[in-house]
């Protein structure tokens, strides 16, 4: 018998995904809520071979599904996913809200499966940044092997990222430069078509932005609190896929050739790395994939064991909905998920 679940967020760019992905992964579902705001009453989405019609949540009974996928604001979670979680169903929670809550699993399957197993605390369990769920993968078995002790990392996050309000803001600007000029920016701070923006949330005290401190935050409760971590968040003018420069110094010795097989043998990574004018991944390739990807790894000879690698992911998928729905997999793997009995 399958479960009762509830997509919270499904008119959203990622609750979307998380219904494809839940039909995708044939994931045990018995029965789908698609949950949105009030004004979204109504509003059709696709489950498969199936249209589903939006509840409201202000009105829905959560006690009455076993497992919820939250694809709303920090703000709105806040609100909503401990009520929900108290209603005796385990959220899934991709926003940033509760990312660092010390009773709150941050996960990332591949990388931190046992941290499931405390997710009772609060019935809730956090789904990292997009920009940190491809990097904490591709990290992870070098890490394993050679015990990283810094990293540099730059990003090229796709206008994805920012919601479907960002995406129509990079069609518009492209199309209208070659007819009256770029329309103004609205959701980003400046033009993003035919543009880079090195900036990405909002700045913090220290220069940095609060998109970079969640990587260095994040990374250090997923994989290791003692690895420094320094970031750049970059938009970029892509639709979909995310992409990382990342740079890699390592306490103990490891080199190109090994890195490069360990990888290929890792789970939730693929390496397409060839020295040819094509051997590498782009954003664009990987939009609508699962895996994340690793190319152009090559030694860094300025320090005594470094590593440089490519890392590009689709952010709605793995960033984002694709975790979700793993988390939630993994959750049935190990018999956390509790079914109520049917009324």
């Amino acid at each position: 018998m399958g479960y009762r679940v509830a997509v919270v967020g499904a008119t959203g760019n990622v609750g979307r995904e998380m219904l494809n992905i839940l039909e995708e992964l044939k994931f045990p579902v018995d029965k789908i809520h698609a949950i949105a705001s009030r004004k979204s009453i109504g509003v059709e989405v696709s489950f498969g071979d199936r249209i589903v019609k939006c509840e409201d949540i202000a009105q829905f009974d959560f006690s009455t599904v076993d497992l919820v996928l939250m694809s709303v604001s920090g703000t709105f979670s806040k609100e909503w996913s401990p009520k929900i979680g108290a209603a005796g169903p385990i959220v899934i929670d991709n926003s940033s809200a509760f990312r660092m809550d010390p009773d709150v699993p941050l996960v990332v399957p591949e990388v931190n499966p046992d941290d499931v197993m405390w997710a009772s605390r609060k019935n809730i369990i956090a789904n990292p940044n997009c920009s940190t769920a491809q990097l904490v993968v591709a990290l992870k078995p070098l890490h394993d092997l050679a015990k990283i002790k810094r990293v540099v990392v730059s990003t090229y996050q796709s206008v994805s990222g920012a919601g479907k309000e960002g995406m129509d803001e990079l069609f518009d600007q492209t199309k209208n430069v070659f007819v009256l000029g770029a329309t103004p920016p609205n959701k980003f701070p400046k033009q993003i078509a035919f543009n880079v923006i090195p900036f990405i949330g909002a700045f913090q005290d220290d220069g940095y932005t609060d998109e970079e401190q969640k990587m260095w935050k994040e990374t250090h409760k997923i994989l290791d609190a003692d690895i420094k971590l320094t970031v750049t968040c970059v938009r970029v003018p892509v639709m979909v896929g995310h992409s990382e420069s990342v740079n890699i110094e390592f306490h103990n010795p490891i080199d190109e050739d090994e890195a490069r097989d360990l990888l290929r043998e890792s789970p939730g990574l693929i390496v397409i790395d060839k020295r040819d004018s094509t051997g590498y991944m782009t954003p664009k390739e990987a939009q609508g994939e699962h895996p994340v990807f690793v190319s152009r790894i090559r030694r860094d000879p300025t320090v005594e064991n470094g590593l440089n690698l490519w890392v590009v992911a689709d952010n709605l998928r793995k960033g984002a909905a694709l975790n979700a729905v793993q988390i939630a997999e993994l959750l049935h793997e190990r018999g956390l998920i509790r079914q109520k009995a049917l009324a």
